[in-house]
């Protein structure tokens, strides 16, 4: 697929846009005001592979996050500011690697002004957030309710009130909880500049239905060349959220790293046990770092010939599995032994 070509954009040590590597992020979602926790999360996040943190600073106390998180984690931190306008000055003195905002409301043009200034001295990025709920009364008033097309007219006017005042590191986010809305408002959007895009749907569910939410609209995005990060946002442990995004961007081959693993649905002609065998691998090698496609097939028919592009893979017979490389058998052993000699195998690529 051919990627837009988007303004790129440093935040902190990573860098997002044009043709850097489309970043997985996620959220604290530890109250504010846990330290210890919130750090512990953070760590966990970052061994996961997030590779861009938000927290939320919903007051004064909350910035001392900023610092107690830098001090434990290597990890880009975003805040996000809600409202008071002084609360993004003090995250940007605190260090913050990038302010989110949703310009609507932070109030009067001259506290946007001092964001902007704030963040263009010490070079740090801000990210337009635009919701549902977010969009101005007078594009309310224009398109009847929150459409795609007001959607994506606020991120243009709220990117237009920074450009006033010589602020160009900016990244959209455009996000609804219906799927074809937010798709339908990141494309009109795109077409209208090159800054870089945040993707998601927002409020998306529980890890089953978000997960499958998210994959239908940032996979639609991403399919036709835009985005530039990610999250899938979920009512869960937000680790969850970093191993679903990390698994669609490998079902697009947009990660560089990690296993991929293809595994048939099983039928009448499958002779081993596959289920449990392929829930084994999966979870032997979920941090394995090297990138490697792995096959795990129940029968001949969709064995080496059809899997043959896999680096690795297996296949069943009657109480045998089959061990084949790049479609080409190696060794045959019971079953039983078959995921310690995959492993094994994958172990000395």
């Amino acid at each position: 697929m051919e990627r837009r070509l988007s303004k790129k954009v440093k935040i902190g040590s990573v860098v997002i846009g044009g043709d850097s590597p489309i970043a997985v992020q996620s959220m604290v979602n530890v109250p504010s005001y846990d330290s210890e926790n919130s750090i512990k999360q953070a760590k966990k996040l970052k061994n996961a592979g997030c590779d861009i943190l938000r927290i939320a600073i919903p007051d004064i106390h909350s910035v001392k996050l900023i610092d107690n998180i830098k001090n434990e984690v290597d990890i880009p931190l975003v805040a996000d500011i809600h409202f008071d306008y002084k609360l993004a000055l003090e995250a940007i003195s605190a260090g913050i690697d990038k302010i989110r905002i949703n310009p609507g409301n932070i109030g009067n043009e001259e506290k946007i002004k001092a964001i902007a200034h704030a963040c263009k001295t010490r070079g740090i990025p801000i990210r337009i957030g635009v919701n549902s709920g977010s969009v101005e009364r007078h594009l309310l008033a224009k398109y009847g309710k929150a459409t795609p097309e007001a959607m994506a007219e606020s991120a243009i006017y709220n990117a237009s009130l920074l450009e006033k005042y010589d602020f160009d590191d900016i990244v959209i986010s455009i996000k609804s909880s219906d799927v074809k809305t937010t798709v339908d408002a990141c494309t009109i959007a795109a077409r209208e500049c090159n800054y870089p895009f945040h993707l998601g749907i927002t409020e998306a569910g529980t890890p089953k239905i978000g997960t499958i939410k998210s994959s239908i609209g940032i996979g639609s995005l991403l399919l036709n060349g835009i985005g530039d990060t990610i999250r899938v946002a979920l009512t869960g442990d937000p680790c969850e959220e970093i191993e679903a995004g990390i698994d669609i961007l490998k079902a697009l081959n947009l990660y560089d790293k990690g296993i991929t693993l293809v595994s048939c649905p099983t039928c009448g002609r499958t002779r081993i046990n596959l289920i449990k065998i392929a829930g084994e691998v999966e979870k032997a090698l979920k941090n394995y770092p090297k990138k490697l496609k792995i096959a795990i097939m129940g029968c001949v028919v969709n064995g080496p010939g059809e899997a043959k592009d896999a680096d690795i893979g297996i296949t069943g017979a009657d109480g045998i599995g089959i061990i084949f490389k790049k479609g080409k058998i190696i060794k045959k052993v019971p079953e039983k032994n078959l995921v310690k000699e995959l492993i094994k195998e994958i172990k000395l690529m």
